[in-house]
């Protein structure tokens, strides 16, 4: 492992350039809905054309991802994560000149999507991964990612507030600036393993992966992954509208998301910590139970203010801390050589989850004027994940024997 000793390269400098660079990224990420009706209408588009560029965004995040992973595998996360930065602001910066949805679809969709693969979760988890010390890996994972809830949290009223004053158009410039602006976070990422610290049992990227793809473990962690991204997308998307439907109002859809991400800092940070002292995967466990639990709760008893108040509380505080402990488990089974290159794997789960999660909850609503069979496809898909969770070997692979494919 490389040195810590220059303060660059100190494991809370490196947690907090990675949280600043991630809840940047996720920040504005979580406002572009805010765009939607300033954009929609001042060039006469439809909210499809709009709602397909960003879907396109998610998908190529996550069929991305693996592929950055592998390039900071073997070319290490500094470069991955300059590049991301500078597609990202490229993608706001052409966003707020697109004169048609094709070229809303290739800046918004394309540029940003790859722009979020080099600048999220697997990029920033996984060289934190490789750069801070075992014993402080999920305390560092927690607080980078509380940190990025603090960013999307911020985001909202700040992007609102650009709108409105300045224009959709040049709020999205002076993103793309902020985003810019961060490069040289990117530099002190330097994680690619050095010769005198190459392990002993020398493994290819090829090798790396078929351990993986034979070890059951990573299946059931791609399972609990979708589980997660189906769940909380669908939440996200379709919550306000369901509130409405049933007598609540925008407001309190408005104060439910902002109790979900207040909480989601909170808990990120919580579960990291936790995920060094009790095994992960019963964390893992713990919390899918507890929100399908929620859910069946919040479904059943009469809704309101309160009953959404308390469910957005307890589906917040366990809202991603699911990252940073399947990104532990990971890293504890397969070590941090190829971490990157296997979270992005296990993360493409998660985004296709997430585009089934907010397209089926428009069609099922569609076809039923309902959401019940999401709220119950949601708990169903929680409980699988928890027992997927339990089950898993998380013991470390140790090289030079037969891999562990048991679970």
């Amino acid at each position: 492992m490389q040195s810590q000793s220059a303060f660059w390269k100190n494991p809370l400098t490196l947690v907090l350039a990675g949280g600043i660079l991630m809840g940047l990224a996720l920040g504005i990420r979580h406002v572009q809905g805010l765009f939607l009706i300033p954009v929609t209408m001042d060039r006469s588009w439809s909210r499809e054309a709009f709602g397909f560029a960003i879907a396109l965004q998610n998908l190529i995040w996550g069929v991305a991802q693996p592929f950055t992973g592998m390039i900071a595998d073997r070319f290490g996360s500094a470069k991955v994560m300059a590049v991301g930065v500078a597609s990202y602001a490229l993608g706001l910066f052409l966003m707020s000149a697109a004169a048609t949805p094709v070229s809303l679809t290739l800046s918004a969709g394309g540029l940003i999507g790859v722009g979020l693969s080099g600048t999220a979760f697997g990029a920033v988890y996984g060289a934190l991964s490789r750069m801070i010390p075992p014993e402080r890996r999920s305390w560092a994972l927690g607080l980078a990612g509380s940190i990025g809830g603090l960013g999307q949290f911020a985001m909202v009223p700040l992007a609102q507030n650009l709108i409105d004053s300045l224009g959709w158009a040049t709020a999205l410039i002076v993103l793309g600036s902020a985003m810019a602006a961060l490069l040289p976070l990117t530099f002190q990422f330097q994680d690619r393993p050095s010769p005198n610290s190459t392990p002993s049992v020398q493994q290819s990227m090829w090798a790396a992966l078929t351990e993986a793809f034979s070890h059951r473990g990573f299946w059931l962690l791609s399972l609990g992954f979708f589980a997660c991204g189906f769940q909380l997308v669908f939440i996200g998307a379709h919550l306000p509208a369901y509130l409405i439907e049933n007598g609540l109002t925008a407001n309190d859809a408005v104060a439910g998301l902002a109790i979900i991400a207040v909480t989601n800092m909170l808990g990120i940070y919580y579960c990291g910590y936790l995920g060094d002292i009790f095994r992960r995967k019963y964390l893992l466990t713990g919390i899918y139970l507890v929100r399908s639990a929620a859910m069946i709760l919040f479904v059943l008893l009469p809704l309101s203010s309160y009953s959404l108040y308390a469910f957005c509380a307890v589906s917040g505080f366990i809202w991603l801390g699911t990252v940073p402990l399947t990104n532990g488990i990971v890293s504890q089974v397969f070590g941090v050589r190829y971490v990157a290159t296997l979270f992005g794997l296990i993360f493409f789960w998660h985004q296709l989850g997430s585009f089934l999660g907010a397209w089926l909850g428009g069609y099922v609503f569609d076809a039923t004027r309902s959401y019940d069979l999401m709220w119950a496809g949601s708990i169903l898909i929680g409980l699988i994940a928890a027992v997927s969770h339990y089950l898993i070997d998380d013991r470390e692979i140790v090289r030079g024997h037969l891999p562990a494919h048991a679970v």
